[in-house]
């Protein structure tokens, strides 16, 4: 018997045509996938560098750019890190396979979590962008926006019980999640050469670089693993 993933009954398996007990075989053992460490301390890493340094709270002291006639400015790039911060973390237990196919119920916790978190982190963002300094403006709108239908688009599938669509959205909202990373070590290396690059290059190439990159990679990589067995959500 064939079975189409967007129409499968839950807990049912993807078995690209290699039956069940082929699938089985590939069940997600969390140490079979050593990623997963090395991208939570990304994560960490990135939260560290670039969030930690407004933990006092304090405008006069906190590393942000000039912004001019928005009140309102601070207060939304704090609730748009803070949730970002939310999103970046959650999104990590999202695309861990052991959580998705052992403890599902974490992984619908978690994942509506990711789902509130990203959506305020994002609004927040586009509030704020035009009282930014006008570099990179185009690129970090287009991610944000972009961000935005992708998280949506992927949570309302998941609520149609339409998996396949789901998993794929969700993993360009990753990528996009990601691109985060990009930026601040894009600028962060810049800055570092022995030669300095102009820091308005830098910015303009981490607003769009990131998420560009990212998306191609997790295309890639969904054309990689098209066959591969899927798990159902049980």
């Amino acid at each position: 018997m064939t079975y189409d993933i967007e129409k499968a009954p839950a807990g049912d398996v993807r078995t690209g045509g290699h039956g069940r007990a082929a699938a089985e075989r590939t069940a997600p053992v969390w140490w079979r996938r050593p990623w997963i460490i090395p991208l939570f301390l990304v994560a960490l890493a990135w939260w560290i560098y670039t969030v930690l340094p407004f933990r006092d709270l304090n405008e006069s002291t906190a590393p942000i750019p000039p912004h001019d006639g928005y009140p309102l400015y601070y207060p939304s790039l704090l609730g748009h890190m803070g949730f970002g911060t939310i999103a970046v973390f959650t999104v990590v237990i999202q695309v861990w396979p052991w959580v998705r196919r052992n403890h599902p119920k974490v992984h619908r916790v978690t994942g509506r979590i990711y789902v509130v978190s990203a959506l305020i982190s994002g609004l927040l963002g586009l509030s704020i962008v035009p009282f930014a300094p006008p570099v990179g403006q185009i690129g970090v709108s287009m991610a944000t926006i972009t961000w935005l239908v992708v998280v949506t688009v992927g949570f309302i599938r998941a609520r149609q019980r339409r998996y396949a669509v789901h998993r794929r959205y969700m993993l360009y909202a990753f990528a996009i999640t990601m691109n985060n990373v990009w930026g601040t070590l894009i600028v962060s290396v810049g800055l570092r050469l022995p030669d300095p690059i102009d820091v308005n290059y830098l910015l303009e190439a981490a607003r769009w670089i990131g998420w560009v990159v990212n998306l191609m990679l997790v295309q890639a990589w969904l054309y990689h693993t098209d066959k591969r067995p899927e798990y159902m959500p049980r």
